[in-house]
């Protein structure tokens, strides 16, 4: 019961590059720079030459809060939201639901790689610690 993105030109390859397991990060061709959220001109140097481009899906958690409270019925707590240094992009960080863990377990530093899950035509990022 998550609500779900509308997708643009923009953010559409971060939305949906899950079905690949790829987390798609937007990038600057003319002065390198990561963008994130997506944008279609660059925030740095305003060039409108920006691509999406895989990158390693992996990065250390910067912040991250543990939710006690069930903001909606069927919501299962508690869970950990972390945020996460990508790995590749520098300056890009990701929030989202960390799985596979102990909510309280989650330390900032920590290794996490992606993972997804979809949700109609959306794939939702979700961190999970490095095996």
């Amino acid at each position: 019961m998550r609500p779900l993105p509308e997708l643009t030109d923009e953010n559409h390859a971060f939305w949906t590059g899950g079905e690949r397991g790829e987390l798609m990060i937007a990038f600057c061709k003319d002065c390198a720079a990561a963008i994130h959220p997506p944008q279609l001109v660059c925030p740095r140097c305003l060039g409108e030459s920006v691509t999406p481009r895989p990158v390693t899906g992996t990065g250390a958690v910067y912040t991250f809060t543990v939710n006690h409270q069930p903001w909606h019925p069927d919501m299962a707590v508690p869970f950990a939201l972390a945020v996460v240094d990508i790995d590749g992009a520098p300056g890009v960080r990701v929030t989202a639901q960390v799985i596979d863990a102990d909510p309280e377990a989650v330390r900032i530093g920590q290794r996490m790689e992606i993972a997804f899950e979809q949700s109609d035509d959306v794939w939702l990022p979700l961190w999970r610690p490095s095996r």
